[in-house]
């Protein structure tokens, strides 16, 4: 190996810009834009929202909890929303991620890498109902929700930032190694770490390198994607907690030859920040609004259901069904053959354009054994062909639109056909954000309906709709809220 490497300099060396540039903003940027604001408190919502409503589901509260039966931790310990559990912060976070990530409902971001910022309200969320707790022990001010509207701004912007023109998914790695690295630097700022030490814990952050996408495609497809991003907020809070014991931090981390991020897992591919950091990931946020759906297929089921009242009394007269999307789309969720799991249902374009054809609508429970075993579906997704639209594609890259489009249209056996029904901003995006909102409020207040009691539901509504409140309110009661 050393002599493929040659001969090494000891000299250490200065830290990555990279790591510089992501510590000093973690630490010192001050949040101003009001947008960015507005936009966080409705991502807070429907974040949480999401969580609750993932506890219906047995497959995601089976992993919940402590690392072990009774090891809780009463007083000082992080809430878990919508459960009675009590935990250290980085166990909580592990349980907070994985439910809010689980129903593949929450907010998106989609550039040339893509994720899913909100998942890092596992460590936010876990690191600020600790540090209220303790700071109440100790006769100190608990953090305000607005500390944690400020902590979520930065994570998306360092998650975000990252993704638009590095594509880890291209080199085999899930993007979830970009909520560790946001998760470690926020975390660690929250925590009270200084400019060196959160330098030091996103290092190894870096360092850790990447999960492989093998459980988010075919034919490996399965429900460890609903929990990585818990297991990546987790980690996150790791290794802030051990940089503020004094552990070393590595300048190097991502440039080193030979052993650094970039040589290692981007195949000497070097990492591009086109932009700094400020707070234009969260003013441009995807809200997931009408479905619990990869976020490519968005236009597209929203498309089938416009032609669910077409289509439903003439599923037998169906000849073929022609599907227009983007590359992106193209690449990680057009599927063929059978679907194992919810997981691998929740990814396949196919099946995401049949349930609204068949059914008119498309909620989490449609992707259950039950549903997925009626045939229908399955004769659906075999006369279905998917295209690629160049002009999607590019436009889906572009930093004044960043569309997601999709089109739709069925042929008949009689020779007669739909229109061909297209539409390329979901209901989510920036540019239909005045027309999403009241029905991503109205989502926030279903979830909220199927955990907690009728009286606190109320009393989150009326806060949350209350911006000034909402933001002076002590974190720890808004928490308490949601406690079980």
């Amino acid at each position: 190996m050393s002599s493929e490497i040659g001969t090494l300099d000891t000299s250490r060396p200065d830290f990555d810009k990279i790591l510089t540039d992501i510590a000093r903003y973690a630490v010192d940027y001050k949040i101003q834009n009001d947008e960015a604001y507005d936009t966080a408190r409705y991502c807070l919502m429907d974040t949480i929202g999401c969580g609750l409503l993932a506890l219906k589901y047995p497959n995601c509260t089976k992993l919940l909890g402590p690392v072990v039966e009774g090891a809780n931790f009463p007083k000082l310990g992080a809430k878990v929303p919508g459960t009675s559990y009590q935990l250290e912060p980085e166990r909580a976070a592990f349980n907070i991620g994985a439910m809010v990530r689980w129903l593949d409902y929450n907010d998106t971001w989609l550039a040339a890498e893509w994720g899913h910022p909100s998942d890092n309200l596992g460590a936010i969320w876990a690191v600020a109902d600790y540090l209220s707790r303790k700071n109440l022990q100790y006769g100190k001010e608990p953090l305000k929700v607005k500390d944690v509207l400020t902590a979520m701004i930065k994570a998306h912007e360092i998650q975000g930032i990252l993704a638009l023109e590095n594509c880890f998914n291209r080199k085999g790695m899930d993007h979830v190694l970009l909520v560790r690295i946001a998760s470690s630097a926020v975390a660690c700022a929250m925590l009270g770490g200084t400019f060196e030490e959160v330098r030091n814990a996103v290092s190894h952050a870096f360092i850790d390198g990447g999960a492989l996408r093998t459980y988010r495609h075919a034919p490996n497809t399965g429900s460890r994607k609903s929990w990585a991003a818990g297991d990546a907020s987790s980690r996150g809070v790791n290794l802030a907690l051990k940089a503020l014991t004094g552990e070393m931090g590595y300048p190097s981390a991502i440039t080193a030859k030979a052993w650094g991020f970039e040589d290692v897992k981007m195949r000497g591919e070097k990492l591009t920040v086109p932009q700094d950091f400020g707070s234009y990931v969260m003013e441009n946020i995807l809200f997931k609004i009408d479905f619990p759906a990869e976020f490519h297929a968005q236009t597209a089921c929203e498309c089938a259901v416009i032609l669910h009242n077409e289509v439903k009394d003439r599923l037998n007269d169906v000849d073929k069904i022609i599907i227009t999307t983007q590359e992106s789309g193209q690449r990680i969720i057009n599927k063929v053959g059978p679907l194992a799991n919810p997981a691998d249902r929740d990814h396949c374009i196919q099946y995401m354009v049949a349930i609204p054809l068949i059914f008119g609508e498309l909620t989490a429970d449609y992707y259950e054994d039950k549903i997925a075993s009626d045939p229908r579906i399955d004769i659906l997704r075999e006369k279905m062909e998917v295209e690629v639209d160049d002009r999607y594609t590019k436009e889906y890259l572009e930093a004044d639109k960043r569309s997601i489009a999709n089109a739709v249209q069925i042929f008949f056996k009689d020779g007669t056909s739909t229109k061909k029904i297209e539409i390329e901003y979901p209901i989510g995006h920036r540019r239909r954000r005045d027309e999403g909102i009241p029905f991503l409020i109205d989502k926030f207040k279903s979830n909220l309906k199927t955990r907690l009691s009728p009286k606190n539901s109320t009393i989150i509504e009326q806060i949350c709709a209350s911006k000034q409140e909402l933001e002076n309110m002590n974190f720890n009661e808004f928490s308490d809220l949601f406690a079980m």
